[in-house]
């Protein structure tokens, strides 16, 4: 198994560091990224491909985990300047025709919305390629395998390149160099049993560096798929000790906030940034897909 050239390019998102990524690997006609970022930051990510000697022009393909505006915002801008976009099937609908996703991001962000993630342009059908599971192809000398890894979103995949592990999501937020790592639960589609099949899948692929976009390449990546796995089984005795109580949705959050604070401060990690970790994962958002995944699988009424 080879190792790939990865250059990590930190977009500086909201001016904090290590909150979201996007990876530059090199090939022999180019490059390619792994996720595009909110367009808010495209012109960081252009700094960051000229310092390593690329140009937007070099970009020949863009490789989607999902199509979060944090992850593909600015899909749509790097389609228009020549590069072919890569994502899941259950994706691409939105990314050709993007009104329903904007319309539910602005419900949820309301007149923060252009701030935060910039303009989202709509990925013409020529430059767009759609990922299927086990799919394998090739982008001049690179080998890209594609795994599907509902659980988080329904239209997220993970991309193996090499020993590498493209984890988008599904593989948590561990901002370095903590190992406390923070699981992003927001509605609509978060699904406990998904999620952890996602990770036991990811297992067998036996990465050897696993790569989230928040935020960082980690070469300990069983430890982390394990970290995964652990936190899911912690979140799930949370939820079952918590969600029949049937508290209001306020409550709920403060309860989700404190659950994470503990974790917080049983790892006695001064390297830890809490404040970052809610630039990336606001804990509310993941209390409003734990509530929402509850009352939809565990207590239907």
């Amino acid at each position: 198994m080879y190792d790939p050239v990865i250059h990590t390019i930190d977009l500086n998102f909201r001016g904090t560091k290590g909150a979201i990524g996007a990876y530059l690997i090199p090939h022999s006609d180019g490059c390619i990224l792994i996720e595009t970022g909110p367009g808010s930051t495209i012109n960081t990510l252009i700094t960051g491909l000229n310092n390593y000697g690329y140009k937007t022009e070099d970009v020949t393909d863009v490789l989607l985990t999902h199509i979060h505006l944090d992850h593909a915002g600015a899909a749509g801008w790097w389609a228009k300047n020549g590069a072919q976009i890569h994502v899941h099937e259950n994706g691409a609908p939105h990314l050709l025709n993007p009104e329903r996703l904007l319309a539910s991001a602005s419900r949820l962000y309301g007149n923060m919305m252009d701030s935060l993630w910039g303009e989202f342009l709509p990925v013409e059908e020529d430059r767009l390629s759609i990922m299927r599971d086990q799919e394998m192809i090739r982008i001049s000398n690179l080998s890209v395998f594609a795994m599907d890894a509902p659980g988080h979103a329904n239209h997220h995949l993970i991309y193996m390149i090499g020993d590498a592990c493209f984890s988008g999501d599904i593989g948590g937020i561990r901002l370095s160099p903590s190992h406390y790592l923070t699981l992003p639960m927001p509605p609509p589609d978060f699904h406990l049993e998904k999620w952890r099949s996602s990770i036991i899948n990811l297992k067998q692929l036996n990465p050897k560096r696993i790569i989230p976009t928040h935020f960082g390449i980690y070469q300990d990546a069983d430890w982390h798929i394990q970290a995964v796995l652990d936190e899911l089984d912690e979140i799930e005795a949370w939820m079952e000790a918590t969600l029949p109580i049937n508290l209001s949705i306020d409550d709920l959050r403060q309860r989700f906030i404190g659950f994470e604070h503990s974790r917080v401060t049983k790892l006695h990690d001064e390297s830890t940034n809490a404040d970052a970790h809610q630039i990336a994962n606001p804990s509310f958002m993941s209390a409003d897909g734990i509530q929402r995944y509850w009352n939809k699988y565990r207590n239907p009424e």
